[in-house]
């Protein structure tokens, strides 16, 4: 695959959580912008995020993949709930500005999307017409339960859920039943043999990459979709 360019971002969070960095990836013939968190345990430069918004460019979506600042202070620990949270209403602020007019939609791999879906649930995201989860963590592993998930009864904006079917953190017996009382505004999409990280098993006959290839061009048309709503 061949380099995609990236453009330096700053995000001011708060007076107390400083600035956190972030990357606008956006082609020359980009429909929309993904404001893109990443997971608890990699930052926005992981392999799996740069693959994903190279991937997503080369559907025309535009991604500004940014950090929480725990991750910025190379720290191991997440910040507590609020700061993340803020985080996220800051990246979405920052993410309308330089849209230019592009329709802007939030989310994130693992804790990223649920950090995004908690500040939806607390506050409508203004200007955010939709929130795509990559891997939503609904419970911890081996612990399943739907708890963590509650929150989204109150997000009023549309929601794409791609899971993998072997997610431990999500389990599908758990899931399936609360996108189906979130209603028409979700969509769930699972990607049969994927683990949480959208790992496949050398079994398969699908690679790591055609996953994340699917996960892109789905991403693309649901967001097409949505704009056009």
């Amino acid at each position: 695959m061949a380099a995609v360019n990236s453009k330096d971002v700053q995000i001011a969070v708060s007076a107390k959580a400083g600035m956190v960095s972030a990357l606008l990836v956006k082609p020359p013939d980009a429909r929309g912008l993904l404001a893109l968190a990443h997971g608890a345990g990699a930052g926005m430069r992981h392999r799996f995020m740069e693959d994903l918004a190279a991937k997503l460019a080369a559907h025309s979506i535009a991604t500004m993949r940014y950090q929480f600042p725990y991750m910025e202070k190379r720290t191991k620990r997440p910040d507590p709930e609020p700061v993340l949270v803020d985080t996220v209403r800051a990246a979405t602020a920052t993410a309308r500005k330089i849209a230019a007019g592009l329709p802007v939609f939030a989310g994130g791999k693992s804790m990223g999307g649920r950090m995004t879906s908690l500040a939806a649930a607390k506050a409508p995201l203004d200007a955010v017409c939709g929130l795509v989860f990559f891997g939503f963590p609904l419970h911890a592993a081996g612990k399943p339960g739907s708890d963590r998930g509650a929150h989204l009864l109150q997000v009023d904006r549309p929601m794409l859920f791609l899971q993998g079917s072997r997610d431990a953190l999500a389990d599908l017996k758990l899931l399936r039943p609360l996108c189906r009382k979130l209603g028409s505004r979700t969509e769930l999409v699972v990607v049969d043999g994927a683990d949480h990280s959208f790992h496949m098993l050398k079994s398969a006959m699908r690679s790591d990459d055609d996953v994340l290839a699917e996960l892109a061009g789905k991403t693309a048309e649901w967001m097409k979709e949505k704009s056009d709503q």
